[in-house]
């Protein structure tokens, strides 16, 4: 009796630790989902512009159902971030999400990653492999930069996104699958599809709701605040204490950023780099060659004069350079007419400009 009691005792004590433990799990896989959909939560992307109010609209209602989606915007952007939103926001949120970037893999295993293979269907296939499809089953699959998927390819694809039928790479049994598709690409699609490069009944499959992300360019007055927040992102992985000065910004919001935000993470961490105190101002900036970058355009040209023009040009706060640069703006970069704002000379105002090194804009 007593043995027989000891081992039902350690059975009971082994069965406690077993909950225990699935306690601790399911707490912890709970931590973790909430944690996500904090990080992933419309609050968390930045952009206060009306452009990015639109698109964030359209984000939230279109998360609410099981439609296929199209994310469209310039490398850069962000379109990620937004597939992860739509997600996280959704009924599925609590199923995986599954991310495949087409233009990453080759057309020989596109194929097989996607639909997965049974084992001996080619050279190498010593196992059988569950592909994306299989594994997003019940949650979501992002398909990035989907205009880059070879023209074979697009009419498998089809049928998955039509029937939710596929066949695995060498096998014959059909597989059902219940999953949502959000595709992004950089591509012009209409384009594609007038020159016979990419199916147009895949592109009207996947055109189900676009959604366009805006260019930094067309938002620029986020700038500041996406400024900030990557500043502390890099100022987290340097493990130091970073901060972005006035002047910085100016020159920053004068740049037309063709790579859009990653870009401006770029910029922001080589400009980090360069500032040894932590503290970067319009010098860190120049040095990373971003004034020198800044094409001298009508529409440029207008948006730094209306930048400048807000700036009081007896802020002590201005350093001389910025001074100077700024009332050259106000002057549309006449110099006699900036020696006025600045109650100098022409003779001093081009010594200044020789001096401090500004380079002169011819508009």
């Amino acid at each position: 009796m007593e043995m027989v009691a000891q081992l039902m005792a350690q059975s009971i004590r082994l069965s406690i630790e077993i909950e225990r433990k699935k306690r601790d799990l399911t707490d912890e896989r709970d931590r973790l989902r909430w944690a996500i959909r904090g990080t992933y939560g419309f609050d968390n992307i930045i952009g206060h512009s009306p452009k990015m109010q639109r698109t964030f609209d359209i984000v939230r209602q279109v998360a609410k159902w099981n439609t296929t989606v199209l994310i469209r915007g310039e490398s850069g952007t962000g379109k990620e971030l937004i597939a992860n939103a739509i997600h996280y926001n959704s009924p599925r949120s609590n199923t995986e999400f599954i991310r495949v970037n087409c233009a990453a893999l080759p057309e020989n295993l596109l194929e097989s990653e996607l639909f997965g293979h049974e084992k001996g269907a080619f050279s190498g296939a010593i196992n059988q492999h569950k592909g994306r499809f299989e594994r997003a089953h019940g949650g979501t699959l992002f398909l990035d930069e989907i205009g880059e998927i070879p023209p074979t390819f697009q009419a498998k694809l089809l049928r998955v996104l039509q029937e939710g039928e596929l066949e695995r790479v060498g096998g014959n049994r059909t597989i059902k699958v219940d999953v949502r598709v959000i595709a992004a690409t950089n591509v012009d699609l209409e384009t594609e599809v007038e020159a016979g490069n990419f199916r147009e009944d895949l592109y009207y499959r996947l055109n189900v709701m676009p959604i366009m992300i805006p260019a930094l360019r067309e938002r620029i007055e986020d700038l500041p605040e996406l400024a900030d927040f990557l500043i502390k992102k890099i100022a987290k992985k340097q493990h130091r204490t970073l901060s972005l000065t006035d002047s910085a910004i100016r020159l920053l919001m004068r740049h037309d950023w063709p790579g859009n935000v990653r870009e401006l993470e770029n910029c922001l961490e080589r400009a980090a780099i360069m500032s040894e105190d932590g503290t970067i101002d319009r010098v860190a900036v120049s040095l990373t060659g971003l004034e020198e970058q800044i094409p001298i355009t009508s529409h440029t040209a207008a948006l730094s004069q209306t930048l400048q023009a807000k700036i009081d040009l007896k802020d002590p706060k201005l350093d001389e350079r910025e001074r100077v640069i700024a009332a050259l703006e106000q002057a549309g970069w006449v110099q006699a007419k900036a020696a006025r704002l600045l109650d100098m000379t022409p003779r001093q105002i081009a010594y200044r400009i020789q001096t401090l090194n500004i380079k002169v804009k011819n508009i």
